[in-house]
């Protein structure tokens, strides 16, 4: 539906940034003694301000107009969420090239389909296993000429390291001062800034062809929007070869706050008490598995401890949803609100640093009981809505106007339309060019101005958009029933905090099964409260005590649903779903397909 954008909002999006570089180097300018980044240095935090990051994307840059990198070319990034690979994608856009991103975890074959169907003529890889990579499969991709290293040792020809792309772009600045400040002035909205390969559910990935104009749209927009500001904390360990994590990045440059960065999952927790960011963004399967290690660490305590959680959130979902509802809270629950936030709610913001302002969702959808189970904390969630092929960001809720269950309004300049199947159609400043090397599918996706999303939504009387599960994703039972099992696996995920994924499947048969895999942290607890403890995961996992446990969560699940959505029956995996085997994409969602093909026999054998 058509959104009627604020004349300060119109102004900004008219007058933003002819490009990213453009964008970064006007920050520089603006506040180059502030905190740009900071970043984890053998565990001890170093920062840096605008300038000297400023200074290091110039080096960087023409390196790479040394190495002969032309405008528009791509130039490849293979590595994980780090300092690095920020200055790498800046000093790309500043010399004019334009990024193609690499999941490190993606293997050789995908790696060497991405840097040949992009005709990447440079990449820089993250340390000798991406290079290795490379090595295996230079025979196939002759364009690409010269690697640089962040962690490792040049071979003395075709990888250099960091400092030796440092290096060649010193001499070259020496004889052409202003080599980068040109190729930033003659870089054009229209131009090529980044292809990000679509991680995909099903198929090879797809090159998502984002110019300039995308990411200088979503920065201003998202400034646009009065919620961040330049004294806010962001931590970004979401992956940067993923539009999410780009997002928040461009976000930065338009808004100018720091941003503590570190790509480690494992060390999210740790990090949260240092940093102690503002906001966050974050897939929700972060806020699943908080919500469910939370909820079994007190279960385990039991007793009093326990006692007072569960009254702690019985008064907490009380004052949480008459606030939602605009309604007043009475002098009594707000009494008891204020004692069970100093004794329960406090302790569990501290532990996501004590000054989150809010997280922001976004990726997957985000179960509505998780994010009210937060909100009764005094945590808010915000979910937000976007695809690659939007340069991310579309949707957002707002911390003044927000509704749960809904992926927000529209961001200034995007428009939304349902279509007469119920898909979602999307247009704005933010959508793709179209798919790299890929015409047919190109003109699939885009119906003039209109991206078609893919996902079925609606949009509310207040303009508030709501995905209800991905269009290939809904299925219809033999007796006709039709089943969305994004949303009851969302369901299951919030009233079981042992569950790591809940995959349901159903597509013409006569009832609805599950594929559930269990948590390797949280299942540890369990078992040790449950006479299994020291036994091995694949173990525990198949006990029929664990099975019983399953059983009785997903008897909750169904008492939830209608008759024809019901799980009948489901079957444990001794193992997580991984990347690695195809089962789940870098940016944590979960291949159905794949997964259905793998587990089939079993699969079978329920219906038998």
């Amino acid at each position: 539906m058509p959104m009627v954008d604020s004349a300060a909002a119109q102004s900004m999006l008219k007058n933003r940034p002819d490009s990213v570089g453009r964008m970064f180097f006007d920050r520089v300018t603006a506040t180059p003694a502030a905190e740009a980044y900071s970043f984890p240095v053998d565990d001890e935090w170093q920062s840096v301000s605008w300038q000297q990051a400023g200074d290091r994307v110039t080096l960087l840059a023409a390196g790479l107009v040394a190495l002969g990198v032309d405008r528009e070319q791509r130039v490849g990034i293979a590595s994980g969420t780090r300092y690095e690979w920020i200055l790498a994608d800046l000093a790309i856009m500043s010399a004019g090239a334009a990024t193609t991103t690499v999941y490190p975890t993606s293997g050789a074959d995908d790696v060497a389909y991405i840097l040949g169907d992009s005709a990447s003529d440079v990449v820089f890889a993250e340390d000798e296993t991406q290079v290795a990579k490379l090595r295996e499969k230079r025979a196939e991709l002759p364009a690409l000429t010269k690697v640089v290293v962040f962690d490792g040792t040049s071979d003395g020809d075709w990888v250099i390291t960091l400092a030796d792309l440092e290096a060649l772009g010193g001499g070259l600045l020496e004889e052409q001062p202003t080599v980068i400040a040109d190729r930033v002035d003659e870089a054009k909205p229209d131009d090529l800034a980044t292809l990000i390969y679509t991680s995909g559910t099903t198929g090879r990935p797809k090159g998502v062809r984002l110019r300039h104009s995308a990411w200088t749209y979503e920065g201003v927009a998202i400034q646009a929007l009065d919620i961040l500001f330049p004294n806010d904390v962001q931590y970004l360990w979401l992956p940067l070869a993923h539009s999410f994590g780009k997002v928040l990045l461009t976000a930065q440059l338009a808004i100018g706050f720091p941003t503590a960065v570190d790509g480690r999952v494992e060390k999210i927790i740790d990090n949260l008490a240092v940093v102690k960011p503002t906001f966050m963004g974050a897939a929700p399967r972060i806020f699943e598995k908080a919500h469910g290690r939370i909820q079994t660490m007190t279960a385990a305590e039991g007793g009093l401890k326990k006692k007072i959680f569960d009254r702690a959130f019985q008064v907490g979902l009380q004052v949480s949803r008459r606030r939602l509802a605009g309604e007043s809270v009475p002098p009594w629950l707000a009494a008891q609100h204020k004692v069970f936030d100093r004794l329960v709610f406090a302790k569990i913001r501290d532990r996501f640093g004590g000054r989150v302002r809010f997280f922001i969702s976004g990726s997957a959808a985000l179960d509505r009981d998780i994010a009210e189970w937060f909100h009764a904390a005094g945590i808010l969630i915000l979910e937000g809505y976007g695809l690659t092929e939007t340069a991310a960001g579309t949707c957002v809720n707002r911390p003044v106007n927000y509704k749960l269950g809904t992926v927000g309004l529209p961001l200034a300049g995007s428009e939304f339309k349902v279509a007469a199947d119920g898909e979602l159609l999307v247009k704005g400043p933010g959508v793709m060019d179209g798919y790299h090397n890929l015409d047919h599918a190109t003109d699939e996706s885009l119906e003039g101005d209109w991206l078609h999303t893919g996902d079925i939504g609606e949009i509310d009387e207040d303009g508030f958009v709501r995905v209800t599960d991905r269009k290939k994703d809904l299925f219809k039972t033999s007796a006709g029933k039709y089943v969305a099992p994004q949303i009851l696996e969302g369901q299951f995920k919030a009233v079981c905090p042992y569950v790591s994924q809940f995959v349901v499947h159903g597509n013409q048969r006569n009832f609805c099964t599950a594929i559930v895999t269990l948590d390797p942290d949280a299942i540890e607890g369990w078992a040790a409260d449950h006479g299994l403890g020291g036994q091995q995961y694949a173990d525990i996992v198949t006990s029929d005590a664990a099975r019983q446990m399953v059983q009785g969560y997903v008897d909750q699940l169904n008492s939830r649903l209608n008759r024809w959505e019901t799980i009948k029956k489901f079957i444990i995996l001794d193992r997580d779903l991984s990347i690695e085997d195809g089962e789940i994409t870098p940016s944590m969602k979960v291949k159905r397909k794949a997964v259905e093909e793998h587990y089939r026999p079993q699969l079978d054998e329920l219906y038998a």
